[in-house]
Formats: structure tokens, C-alpha cells, sequence
């Protein structure tokens, strides 16, 4: 299962929930890229070169990454939660060819002027140098340009389940369970 979230939607509290109640492992390329990096492995160094490059991690070394975490939880974990992938259409069909066919895609999203309060909001206690109004605006406009074309091929597919994520945290959760539990 794959989801796109828009940055402020609540993802992390929706994940955690989702996590807690399926028994899913919870993978973020974020996340994964972050930990090779500081493993200080061959990859990750080359990695960090990239990255401090400003450039793109080739497409084939996220999915080895993706592919090696799945391997490592395949036989403890009750299913895989995708965090952040694909990115565009072209790593959703690399994936299918190489890892598989998701069975669900969560697209779970708010209103631009909600997830920019909500990043704002937690730009005060966070710290982080990204939640700030100029930043916000610009990850929202490529959230937005990246995300369409993803969307449409896979509702083409018919996976797609959309949610508001307007309301409260465990009203979100309570429509996600709805299409999880679809799944068994």
C-alpha cells in the first residue's frame, strides 16, 4: 500500500495509528536515504554526495532501498505502508516491475490554507527551516504538480481512495479503517 500526503495533512499522526492497528511496517524514502546516509556505508556516502550536490538520487537506488527494507520486514510484517513514492509515474511503474503491484493508495488530503496553518503551527515548536510561509507555498505548489499525474495513473487502476483530511484525528483515521479493512 502506498499513500500521498499533502506536507501538514497529518501524515505522521495518521502513520503511527495505521502502524499501531495493522501491523504494517512503515516505510519513508526519506527516512531510508537519512539512515544510509549516516550509516556511513559505501552507498550512503555516495549518497551524501549527491545530496549535498542538490541533486536527485537515482531512481534505481531508492527502489534497491525500498526493496531491501520490504526483504528485511517481509516475513514480520502484515503489509508495507509507503511513505513518500513514487514520487511520479515513472518510479510507480519501475516499482511494479521490480518490487510489485500496490494494493491501495491513500491519498489523503487538506486545503492548501489548512496544511499552511497547520506547518506554520508547527514551524513554532519544531524548529524546522521549512515550515516557514515562502518554503511552505513552494512545497505545496510541487506537492500539487507532482502528486496530479500520480494520482490519475493510479486511479486508472481503480486503488485510489481519497480522504479529507479537514477533520479531526481520529475522524481521518476512522474513514482510513474503512478502506483498510476493505483489504482482508
Amino acid at each position: 500500500m502506498i499513500h500521498k500526503w499533502g506536507p501538514g495533512s497529518g501524515k505522521g499522526t495518521q502513520c503511527e495509528k495505521i502502524v499501531e492497528k495493522y501491523g504494517y511496517t512503515h516505510l519513508s524514502t526519506g527516512d531510508l536515504l537519512r539512515e544510509e546516509v549516516s550509516s556511513g556505508s559505501e552507498r550512503g556516502k555516495k549518497l551524501s554526495e549527491i545530496m549535498e550536490k542538490g541533486e536527485l538520487v537515482p531512481l534505481d537506488t531508492v527502489l534497491d532501498m525500498l526493496r531491501d527494507a520490504m526483504v528485511a520486514k517481509v516475513e514480520t510484517s502484515k503489509g508495507f505502508l509507503i511513505d513518500g513514492y513514487p514520487r511520479e509515474v515513472k518510479q510507480g511503474e519501475e516499482f511494479e516491475k521490480k518490487i510489485g503491484t500496490p494494493t491501495l493508495l491513500l491519498h489523503i488530503d487538506a486545503a492548501a490554507e489548512t496544511m499552511t496553518e497547520r506547518l506554520l503551527k508547527r514551524g513554532e515548536s519544531s524548529g524546522r527551516v521549512d515550515d516557514n510561509e515562502e518554503t511552505i507555498k513552494k512545497r505545496l505548489e510541487t506537492y500539487y504538480s507532482a502528486t496530479e499525474p500520480v494520482i490519475k495513473f493510479y486511479e486508472g487502476r481503480g486503488i485510489v481512495r481519497k480522504i479529507n483530511a479537514e477533520g479531526s484525528v481520529d475522524s481521518v483515521f476512522e474513514e482510513v479503517c474503512t478502506h483498510l479493512d476493505a483489504l482482508n
